[in-house]
């Protein structure tokens, strides 16, 4: 598994895919098309690779920036950007993933065009609902990972608590250690 899923709202998730956004040179994890189609595998939202290109890529990509556009607004209480707008809304009026009951199961199966057209409905829901009031940024400074705060009393303050909230007590842990060793 390449990609992480720490928020557990695939739209947010999706954001993350451009990681330590803050940093000079920030971590790509959808540099290529086959890391495209690896996420939508992962995310659950296919169960077969849609094939991706590089047309594609650059679409999910832009789609991407839009998304975290609008939850920038959302979390600095700014009005949302038109042209972010416009982008969700044109990838959300687009045909769902196609899902077939088996005598054995079931199956998602779809192209890019169809998962982004997911992504996007599940983006309007968010920003244009209660949950936008829910929206955080991970409080590890070298973490830009937006999530939904869904925690009793909404003081949940990372991503996730396996790795940035476990970084950030091991660091508070060892300074309070040297400090005390310093005495």
């Amino acid at each position: 598994m390449i990609h992480a899923f720490p928020c557990g709202t695939l739209p947010l998730d999706f954001v993350g895919t451009l990681r330590a956004r803050r940093r000079a040179a920030p971590t790509e994890k959808l540099a290529t098309p086959d890391q495209l189609d690896a996420w939508f595998v992962e995310a659950g939202m296919l169960d077969a690779a849609p094939g991706a290109d590089e047309t594609d890529l650059a679409i999910a990509v832009d789609l991407r920036e839009s998304i975290y556009s609008l939850v920038v607004a959302r979390l600095d209480g700014e009005p949302l950007p038109p042209r972010a707008v416009a982008e969700v809304n044109k990838h959300a009026a687009g045909l769902p993933v196609t899902l077939r009951l088996h005598t054995d199961g079931a199956t998602r199966t779809g192209s890019v065009a169809q998962g982004l057209a997911a992504l996007a409905r599940e983006t309007v829901e968010i920003i244009g609902g209660d949950e936008a009031a829910l929206l955080r940024e991970c409080a590890r400074p070298e973490c830009t990972q937006v999530y939904l705060d869904r925690s009793r009393g909404h003081r949940r303050e990372w991503c996730a608590m396996r790795t940035c909230g476990n970084r950030v007590k091991a660091a508070t842990y060892r300074a309070r250690q040297h400090s005390g060793a310093a005495s």
